[in-house]
């Protein structure tokens, strides 16, 4: 065989490789659990399969899957945001208020987005520039922005929104606009994070930042991308949590962070950074809704379900460790 020339078993040795990784992958037992979990409970429960619960579950945990994009980038990059629930009540908040106001609907939709943008580059350029960990960071601006709306607002409800202003309650062709948000970006953001230079810069940082330096890549500027485009993807998961019921409630919602991040850890991100899809923790934040449904329909407390997330994040994470170990072994 001539030198350069590729043996037919050496194409069916990779063929046989991606197969394997393709089966094996985080997306693909995500969906396969997806899957069993409605036939199992569907069985026990008709209701649960039934086409109003079913999209219940899509349309009222979308926006959750469009911030876990963002998040995911973040983790990617080797940080974490966790004041990402306290941003969307506030970016929620504001874009009603302003609504209220008489304010286009338009700007109504755009200022979330951009106000967003803002606030996570300004804390994406702190743990950048300042080398503040990102998580002293955002647990700063996550007291900052949960005690300055209470503060402001009173926890008061926002009521009499114009007629236009509910985004997530149109249904073209029939399927509710969250979920084309939800599906929409996040085909986008995976083939983005694969093809553009950033996306592969925020991999190659999140791996190894010296590595990154060396190869030409700024670490600083990078990260403070992820954030920025994080703030983009929280602002749009914002307005669709703002516009999904006729009333806003100006407090931030509970536990809404950590259904983020273990949307994102779940779906298969390296909680060290480097590694992971949108892909997957679109797929997770699916899957954690759906749980939180099937538990109401087999009749267990809806409370254990923050015992449920920590189950699946220590999981992912103690899988992902030992990933990397059997790696270095290999190595």
């Amino acid at each position: 065989m001539s030198v350069g020339t590729v043996s037919p078993d050496s194409h069916r040795a990779a063929g046989y490789r991606d197969l394997r990784r393709m089966i094996l992958g985080q997306e693909m037992v995500l969906l396969v659990i997806l899957v069993l979990l409605f036939v199992v409970v569907g069985l026990i429960n008709p209701r649960f399969i039934a086409e109003r619960n079913v999209s219940s579950i899509f349309l009222g945990n979308a926006y959750v899957a469009v911030a876990a994009i963002g998040m995911t980038m973040v983790i990617i990059s080797g940080n974490i945001d966790i004041s990402v629930g306290s941003l969307i009540g506030v970016l929620a908040t504001i874009s009603g208020t302003l609504a209220l106001k008489g304010v286009p609907i338009i700007i109504c939709w755009l200022a979330p987005l951009v106000i967003g943008m803002v606030i996570t580059g300004g804390m994406g350029a702190m743990v950048a520039y300042l080398r503040i960990p990102s998580i002293v960071v955002t647990l700063g601006m996550l007291s900052i922005l949960k005690g300055g709306l209470i503060s402001v607002t009173g926890g008061a409800w926002l009521t009499d929104l114009p007629p236009g202003f509910f985004l997530a309650q149109t249904k073209p062709f029939g399927i509710p606009t969250p979920v084309y948000f939800m599906v929409g970006l996040t085909i986008a953001a995976a083939f983005w994070m694969r093809l553009s230079a950033t996306g592969r810069a925020i991999y190659a940082v999140g791996g190894n930042v010296e590595a990154a330096r060396l190869s030409g890549i700024d670490p600083a500027a990078t990260v403070v991308k992820a954030f920025v485009i994080h703030g983009f993807f929280v602002g749009i998961a914002a307005v669709l949590f703002a516009t999904q019921l006729s009333v806003i409630q100006s407090t931030v919602p509970p536990n809404l962070e950590l259904t983020i991040i273990t949307a994102s850890v779940v779906g298969g991100v390296s909680i060290l950074g480097g590694t992971g899809t949108v892909i997957g923790s679109t797929l997770a934040a699916v899957l954690i809704a759906t749980i939180a449904s099937a538990m109401i329909f087999v009749n267990i407390s809806p409370f254990w379900m923050r015992a449920v997330q920590g189950v699946m994040i220590l999981t992912t994470v103690l899988a992902d460790l030992w990933r990397r170990q059997r790696q270095r072994t290999r190595g």
